[in-house]
């Protein structure tokens, strides 16, 4: 099986499969009587022409590791931006782009680090690694088809440094 050590997650690796969603520098601009920073517009969301804006929250179990990655998925029709809704690290599991998943890369998320994937990027299924494993998930919502799922045989072992 071939393993993979997950790297940190940075605005510069992830860069090629989607953006980074944190807090980091200054805000774009100060609101509410300058109590709150506003970082603005930080991810491309993508709903495509027949689908709408959706806000789904996603309870997941937690994964230990090595975790055994055997899934991958995309979603064709828009984008996928996932926020947690805790502090914790989980793994951001992605595959370069081909008609099939090609070279996977894993990366550490830290506490406050969300991530948007664009339409049609391959990702691992979602993967925190302790509890609560709680995230708000915007995404498309529309009647058409928007995921296609792929068993990677053999699987891909996923290991922190």
């Amino acid at each position: 099986m071939q393993q993979i050590i997950a790297r940190p997650l940075t605005h510069s690796a992830f860069a090629p499969f989607g953006e980074v969603l944190e807090v980091k520098g200054p805000p774009d601009k100060l609101i509410n009587a300058g109590k709150c920073g506003r970082h603005h517009d930080l991810a491309r969301l993508d709903f495509g022409p027949d689908g709408r804006a959706g806000i789904s929250l996603f309870d997941a179990e937690p994964r230990a590791l090595p975790y055994v990655l055997d899934l991958v998925e995309r979603h064709p029709e828009g984008s996928q931006a996932f926020l947690p809704m805790h502090r914790n690290p989980w793994l951001v599991i992605v595959a370069e782009p081909g008609d099939r998943p090609g070279t996977i890369h894993a990366f550490l998320a830290g506490p406050g680090q969300g991530v948007n994937f664009p339409r049609g990027t391959w990702h691992g299924v979602l993967t925190p690694l302790s509890a609560p494993g709680l995230f708000a998930v915007v995404d498309r919502i529309g009647d058409t088809a928007n995921l296609q799922e792929v068993r990677l045989d053999p699987p891909v072992e996923v290991t922190l440094p």
